[in-house]
């Protein structure tokens, strides 16, 4: 009996694989589908200042636009085999407190199952329009992530693009990024900044003058320092710096970019600040890079000043 039960189960599995052989080279299965569809989604909510808005796990590009309104309107346009599509996961959940917009697979087994049996992938492309005051993460984006300007805090977790933030406030964070990123900051909070883990250059810019201490540790590009308030300056090995800015107060924490580093300001010094720190941020312009010349078509630093007539 036992033996019967296994001779059927190798004949069901074979039969199983016979069949996909067959479907796959005939040139109408899904593996190779001979068409795709296109399904898009449109939902609109009120939110309260403030309110927290997570994006989660998008294969595909993030836009995130801002406005002076209370209402977050969001499209997802997904894109895939009709098979790919009936199985992919949306989740669009919102209340005046808070806005998920997921796409992340809750079902691993039936996603690795359905992929084995020959079923495409699903690309989505995710658009918000927000209020400027919310609490903002995107998360695990295999695409460009770009965001309007926000009234609070922003952060940026495992993006396989180029990430560009035209403003936040309060706080920043960034991790795990496998792209550019450039962010503009209106306030810096007491919980500053932390970018971590980036493999390309980091542009930071502010919208004005700031108190802050910066620690940069595991860099591999050279740090660049193009602010009118820049008061102490200390390099502790190859990859390792310390900086403040004005008076300090905010940590900004730096690790592991492999990249240029650049800190722009919009801002410019009061008089008192312009007598205390011009020769600080000259010497720092010049000294803020790694030993190594910079890559792409960034021009040199400039030379050292002549030394002091006798």
């Amino acid at each position: 009996m036992k033996c019967r039960i296994f001779v059927a189960a190798v004949l069901v599995i074979a039969a199983a694989f016979a069949g996909r052989w067959v479907t796959g080279t005939g040139g109408s299965s899904s593996h190779h589908p001979s068409a795709s569809g296109r399904e898009v989604t449109r939902k609109t909510f009120t939110l309260d200042a403030g309110a927290r808005v997570e994006v989660l796990g998008v294969n595909g590009s993030v836009e995130i636009k801002t406005a002076d309104t209370d209402t977050a309107e969001v499209q997802v346009v997904r894109t895939g085999d009709a098979e790919a599509l009936a199985h992919s996961n949306l989740t669009i959940e919102g209340s005046a407190s808070g806005l998920v917009v997921s796409c992340e697979n809750q079902d691993g087994r039936r996603g690795l199952l359905r992929r084995f049996w020959g079923g495409g992938s699903v690309r989505q492309e995710v658009t918000l329009t927000l209020p400027r005051r919310v609490d903002l993460l995107t998360r695990g984006v295999n695409g460009d992530v770009r965001v309007g300007v926000v009234e609070g805090p922003v952060s940026v977790e495992g993006v396989n693009g180029r990430v560009e933030v035209a403003g936040a406030s309060e706080r920043v964070s960034v991790k795990g990024v496998e792209g550019q990123v450039k962010f503009a900051v209106a306030r810096l909070g007491p919980e500053g900044m932390d970018i971590k883990g980036v493999n390309g250059d980091v542009e930071v810019r502010f919208r004005e003058l700031i108190n802050a201490d910066i620690d940069v540790k595991g860099n591999n590009g050279g740090l660049t320092l193009n602010m009118p308030n820049v008061t102490m300056q200390e390099r502790e090995g190859h990859s390792n710096m310390r900086a403040r800015l004005g008076t300090g107060g905010a940590q900004i924490d730096i690790k592991g970019v492999n990249g240029q580093i650049r800190f722009e300001s919009d801002a410019t010094a009061s008089v008192s600040d312009t007598a205390t720190t011009s020769t600080t941020t000259t010497t720092t312009a010049t000294t803020a890079h790694a030993p190594r010349a910079p890559d792409g078509d960034l021009a040199p630093p400039p030379p050292p000043p002549a030394p002091p007539a006798q």
